[in-house]
């Protein structure tokens, strides 16, 4: 066993052992809602949040204002086989414009004032240097240059032979850790996990088959918008793909099978528990790979929250599989982390009810009425 790969194994274990929600701090969230100005439940899963934040913090009143998305950017080997509509040109495009707060997420970024973590796992084109930087964190906030984490110009072929060795695999994995480090050190204090990469919903599809045992039919969707001919052609790789990955563990899956960005946001979710902190799955990519890392370490996932119910059909499955729901339905399916900042105003509006509303005995509010409904006597 490589040194890496140890590190990953005790980190795992860390988060197994470290990873239960503050049974205290959830119980008081629980009875101050009952003892807010409304009747219980009345503001629906906004109380859910409010409570599953205590849990995370050991606090009831909580603050979520410090917010950041990390993008993470790789090609893949496998748009060699025509699975994707869009060139790979676009992934290099992309990447480069976040920092520029041009792109979907970035554009949200620049008028909302939360910070975007851009790394290069292996985009295929070379970033200019002057782009780039070695440090996730400068001067206390996180980078506003794109982070050089680059292990190859995109995978290989994952229709032809592995997608990545065990040590990319593992550097790719451990990325994600430092990602999630990086929020911890930078204050932080939500933030979600986006991806840019041309031909990922076909790596995603892949290791979702592998894991799960679903059919590539019902886990491939068109994408970007793939033709009928693409779509068979994907279908297939998929196919071919679950089959020889069936019954393996998730890294061995997303080795063979994922893309380096589908890898580092797997260690990204597991790093959030590691440093407990709230972490928001974007789309399909994104839940697939937090899917991986709650089968990693299932305590991950009380560590994450949902943002926008994707349009491509395995989404659904993933979440399922988590047991996690999405908070809302826009149509969505850009990836890159854009549905993660409309979560963190959200979080912020459910933080704001818990922190900032009346008691019934702040407000002089009599409560009699509520116990006669709880008793049934009228609806």
């Amino acid at each position: 066993m490589s040194d890496n790969r140890k590190l990953i194994e005790d980190i795992l274990a860390q988060v197994e052992r470290t990873g239960d929600l503050d049974a205290d701090a959830v119980k008081a969230a629980e009875a101050r809602q009952e003892q807010l100005a409304k009747p219980t439940g009345a503001l629906g899963y906004l109380e859910d949040i409010t409570v599953r934040l205590a849990g995370i913090t050991g606090r009831v009143k909580n603050d979520v204002s410090r917010q950041a998305v990390a993008v993470f950017s790789a090609d893949n080997g496998v748009c060699a086989e025509g699975v994707a509509s869009a060139p790979q040109s676009v992934t290099y495009s992309q990447t480069i414009n976040m920092p520029r707060r041009f792109t979907g997420v970035s554009s949200m970024a620049k008028y909302w004032n939360f910070d975007l973590l851009v790394v290069n796992m292996g985009v295929k084109m070379d970033i200019p240097e002057t782009l780039m930087t070695r440090d996730m964190v400068s001067e206390g906030r996180i980078a506003r240059k794109i982070v050089d984490r680059r292990l190859a110009p995109g995978t290989a072929d994952l229709a032809k032979g592995p997608a990545m060795t065990d040590e990319q695999l593992e550097k790719a994995f451990l990325t994600g850790i430092e990602a999630a480090k990086a929020m911890k050190d930078a204050g932080v204090q939500v933030f979600g996990i986006g991806e840019m990469g041309i031909g990922n919903t076909t790596t995603s599809a892949c290791v979702l088959a592998a894991l799960t045992g679903h059919s590539a039919e019902e886990v491939v969707g068109r994408g970007g918008g793939l033709t009928d001919e693409g779509l068979a052609r994907k279908t297939e790789i998929v196919g071919e793909a679950a089959a020889a990955n069936a019954g393996l563990d998730p890294l061995t899956v997303i080795r063979n099978a994922g893309g380096f960005d589908i890898a580092a946001m797997t260690g990204a979710y597991v790093g959030a528990a590691l440093y407990r902190i709230p972490v928001v799955i974007d789309g399909y990519i994104s839940a697939v790979a937090a899917l991986a890392a709650a089968r990693l370490a299932p305590k991950a996932a009380n560590f994450m929250f949902a943002s926008h119910k994707s349009r491509e059909q395995g989404y659904v499955i993933a979440m399922e599989e988590l047991g996690i729901r999405p908070l809302f339905d826009l149509g969505m399916r850009l990836g890159e982390g854009s549905g993660c900042p409309i979560t963190f105003k959200i979080m912020e509006t459910a933080c704001a009810t818990m922190n900032l509303m009346a008691t019934y005995d702040e407000g002089a509010i009599d409560a009699d009425y509520l116990e006669q409904r709880k008793s049934g006597n009228f609806f």
